[in-house]
């Protein structure tokens, strides 16, 4: 059962939105290579605000998430595409479908 998950708000530096975007969408197949992410989304919300979505079953997963290749690649872009630090949200699932 999927139990927590983390939101991830990202705002684009002016000029930076669509190399934002692409380190995203890339990040996809370093995802499925996670075992203990359930589900990981990247989406655009504004014309400058991006954010990623990712579930797992338990803490461990999510720890391992966080440790892992998509997280080292963000932070390190992050002082070149971010116009601010990532607004990091660990979150508990409080239902499914």
């Amino acid at each position: 059962m999927v139990n927590v998950g983390i939101v991830a708000l990202l705002e684009a530096k002016p000029g930076k939105e669509e190399e934002l975007g692409a380190l995203l969408a890339g990040a996809v197949d370093l995802a499925r290579k996670e075992a203990g992410t359930v589900t990981w989304y990247a989406f655009r919300a504004g014309p400058t605000s991006f954010g990623i979505f990712d579930t797992f079953n338990d803490k461990s997963g999510r720890e391992a998430h966080m440790a892992g290749q998509i997280a080292a690649a963000l932070m390190a872009k992050a002082p070149e595409l971010l116009a601010q630090p990532p607004d990091l949200r660990n979150v508990d699932i409080l239902a499914q479908k």
